[in-house]
């Protein structure tokens, strides 16, 4: 099951040029199973969330991207904002008392990995430094492939997760149709319901889709038409 956990829309998101409706018929045409709707610091309400899965027979789950002092975070399993969420420390005992999960989205965002950097002294030294932040050490999963991302950004996520021995996901961070489909996150089991996605993320059962994946789950979706 291939699903898009880094997602955004207008107007929760008003850096995005994507309404909901626009979002999830290219996810479904796309060849995506689910999308997760993660807005910037905003939640969805469980009764609009479960309208948008009647409207387009599609699966839609909720999340949310919670900018803190540390990383962004794609966190699953809360259901509002509480002052003091800038702090990760913060969001994570929050998430941990109602069993929910975090992902470091693009950890390479606050980084500075110019490519003039002909011997990787900056890419290296600030890879270091991550791997040195005990932080790190409390999240579910790092999310190596961002749509949005370069090949040398994304390298740069996907070297610190290794690393770390963390596991990976991949979202498209989409904010536009063109990044739509061209990233996923492979579950082995069917989700249905945002306690399963959970579930699964604690479980481990999942892995950053390959290219070619989406491609060829959009072929057998076809088929069954």
């Amino acid at each position: 099951m291939l699903i898009d956990l880094h997602t955004h829309t207008l107007p929760l998101s008003d850096d995005s040029e994507l309404t909901p409706d626009e979002l999830i018929e290219h996810a479904k045409s796309a060849g995506l199973d689910a999308i997760c709707l993660t807005e910037h610091d905003a939640f969805w309400n469980d009764d609009d969330i479960a309208a948008l899965c009647r409207k387009h027979d599609f699966l839609v789950l909720p999340g949310v991207e919670i900018n803190t002092e540390e990383e962004h975070l794609l966190v699953f399993g809360l259901k509002k904002w509480i002052l003091g969420m800038t702090r990760a420390a913060f969001v994570m005992d929050l998430v941990e008392r109602a069993g929910g999960v975090v992902i470091v989205a693009h950890p390479f965002r606050r980084r500075i990995l110019k490519s003039e950097d002909p011997e990787n002294r900056r890419y290296h030294r600030e890879l270091n430094r991550s791997c040195e932040n005990p932080f790190y050490g409390t999240v579910d999963a790092v999310e190596v492939s961002n749509a949005r991302g370069s090949e040398r950004q994304n390298a740069f996520s996907r070297e610190l997760a290794q690393r770390l021995k963390l596991r990976e996901v991949a979202g498209s961070d989409a904010h536009k149709t063109k990044d739509i489909g061209r990233v996923a996150t492979f579950f082995e089991r069917e989700v249905s319901t945002i306690e399963e996605l959970i579930a699964e993320l604690k479980a481990g059962r999942f892995r950053a889709a390959d290219p070619g994946e989406i491609q060829a789950n959009l072929k057998h979706l076809e088929a069954r038409l």
